[in-house]
């Protein structure tokens, strides 16, 4: 029988981390005695950053016996105490290859329910001073999980651990764990996650995310393609309007209702969203307030060439039966537009909300009156210049339904006050679309000041020019720098963490061209190695894997074939091992 062996619990510090500051509870110590199991953690318990960690989802943290064992013959440590993986519960049995999202356990007088995985983030990295870990947890299928607390009741050390309910479609947490951070990702097994009633909010989103992707792709091509400009018309006193076609007339890719392309022009990138799509030409619409926007305006013509990469964007329409609201300030305008498009023929209830300086500023305003009366519809436009704003005040008189969903995009002050506004009267479904930079996501990072974004101190580095295209800045590589993401702090680019090693997806950018090189290498390519070793070496050859190695198998394709000295610490693998 399963058996509570350790009770752990630790408030959060703020603790130093490589030049800075992490608020964070992962430090957990083992208690003599019975703590209460309420709804949001254990007595004597807390969480820093409860925006991953924490909460009715995530009250307690557990991780087995077993996998500490397997950490310490792996890593070959024997430091590894129980609390040291953050876990509130240290436990033996309950592997994550056997418990199920939804089971239940009754453990001394509370009973528990199985919600997610554990998150992984750089905090349990930092805490072991294993740089891989959060890799490692995925990839040797040992991330533990969370409980929700379903009856309040005391607990401790010795408790036995009876299991009351198992969880519905039977998916274990290593199988749930690997479907959202691994790839290759079975349709089937995304339906059934999302039919999980006891999977967290959180994840239920991801898997929703995933399938709309997988069932939503746009056949589109690889890096940049030059595309033909067609014409150039002036939509208002500061924004034209390019159009891009094929040169050989073959037909482009049809893109998603608000997802937008990224240019390159005068030796820098930018993305602008799509105003209008068809097989035989896109359409960005863009604004004069910059030096790339401003050689568009004044050094292209009708007839050049634009170095143009495929539509990308996870602003997109979403289809549905609900009311729509589609609410722009300005040239955000752009997006909200090509949805707008997309609604011909729909039944839906359509509100279309946009502000713009004055009506000489007012882009696309005949286009959007004449598509708007063919729907059924409510027009609302606001001219600051003239005292009319698009306000708070302005949304709640309109008497939006509560179901709508809404759609909204232009700057980020204008974003936040929309969507405040919004949520006051009801609307919780929003989506957003914002220019510039996106908000940084550094979780548990102390006193971080946001700076505009510069050059980074020191030397000139000589290395390959790497363009922040939201910030709007170019920098040469330099060799002090261990990757990019650590060029981007230097240079104060909003940037957006949580594993730091190629797992949670929190980082994730798309390569339009060139190549990169991973240390590590993040699972999602863990694939690669796999299909290089089976090309490169016949069924029966095998590889010694010396023991520091083994930490992360991608490094096979980098060890084949050495033997090993007498007594080398390591494994025999063959090269076709997965």
């Amino acid at each position: 029988m399963a058996r509570l062996l350790s009770l752990n619990v630790g408030l959060p510090k703020d603790v130093p981390w490589q030049g800075r500051t992490v608020h964070t509870g992962i430090f957990k110590n083992p208690v003599e005695g019975p703590r209460m199991a309420r709804t949001l953690n254990i007595d004597g318990d807390g969480q820093g950053d409860l925006g991953g960690h924490g909460g009715e989802q995530r009250a307690v943290m557990v991780y087995q016996r077993q996998s500490y064992d397997y950490w310490r013959d792996q890593l070959g440590r024997d430091d590894l105490e129980y609390g040291n993986f953050g876990e509130n519960f240290t436990v033996d049995g309950l592997l994550d290859d056997e418990v199920h999202i939804g089971d239940r356990y009754r453990i001394g007088d509370a009973e528990f329910e199985v919600t997610q995985p554990r998150v992984t983030c750089f905090r349990v990295a930092m805490r072991l001073n294993e740089p891989e870990m959060p890799s490692l947890l995925v990839a040797r299928h040992r991330p533990g999980f969370y409980f929700r607390v379903i009856r309040e009741g005391e607990v401790r050390a010795g408790d036995e651990i009876m299991r009351t309910a198992v969880g519905r479609h039977e998916l274990s947490v290593a199988d749930i764990d690997a479907l959202l951070y691994l790839p290759h990702r079975d349709v089937v097994q995304l339906r059934k996650a999302v039919d999980i009633p006891a999977l967290s909010p959180g994840w239920q989103g991801s898997f929703r995310d995933l399938l709309q992707a997988k069932e939503s792709v746009v056949e589109a091509w690889l890096g940049f393609r030059a595309l033909r400009v067609s014409r150039i018309v002036p939509e208002s006193t500061t924004i034209a309007s390019i159009y891009l076609s094929t040169s050989d007339g073959v037909k482009l890719p049809k893109p998603l209702p608000g997802q937008y392309l990224t240019v390159r022009a005068d030796a820098q990138v930018r993305s602008y969203s799509l105003s209008a799509a068809s097989d035989a030409e896109y359409r960005i619409s863009v604004k004069r307030d910059g030096a790339v926007s401003t050689f568009l305006h004044t050094k292209l013509h009708e007839g050049d060439t634009l170095d143009v990469a495929a539509p990308r964007g996870d602003f997109t329409l979403q289809d549905s039966d609900s009311p729509v609201v589609l609410l722009s300030a300005g040239v955000g305008i752009t997006p909200v537009l090509a949805m707008l498009r997309a609604l011909k023929g729909s039944r839906r209830e359509v509100w279309w909300l946009h502000t713009a300086r004055s009506a000489a500023e007012h882009a696309f305003a005949d286009e959007a009156h004449e598509r708007l009366a063919d729907l059924n519809a409510h027009e609302h436009v606001y001219y600051t210049s003239a005292g009319n704003r698009l306000n708070a005040r302005a949304i709640s008189a309109l008497n939006l339904p509560a179901n709508t969903s809404a759609y909204l995009c232009g700057p980020a002050g204008f974003k936040d006050d929309m969507t405040v506004a919004l949520k006051e009267i009801g609307i919780t479904d929003v989506h957003t679309e914002l220019f510039g930079a996106l908000p940084s996501i550094n979780p548990g990072i102390v006193g971080a000041a946001t700076t505009t974004p510069h050059q980074p101190a020191g030397e000139p580095g000589t290395g390959p020019r790497i363009t922040f295209a939201r910030s709007g800045i170019t920098v040469p590589w330099r060799e002090d720098f261990d990757n990019l993401l650590e060029i981007a702090e230097a240079c104060d680019v909003p940037t957006r963490w949580s594993c730091r090693t190629g797992v949670c997806h929190t980082c994730v950018t798309p390569v339009l061209s060139g190549e990169v090189r991973y240390r590590p290498e993040p699972l999602s390519r863990r694939q690669r190695a796999r299909r290089w070793c089976a090309a490169h070496a016949p069924p029966t050859t095998w590889c010694w894997i010396s023991k520091p190695a083994t930490r992360f198998l991608a490094t096979v394709v980098m060890t084949l074939v050495a033997p090993p000295k007498p007594g080398a610490s390591g494994c025999w693998l063959s090269a076709t091992t997965t």
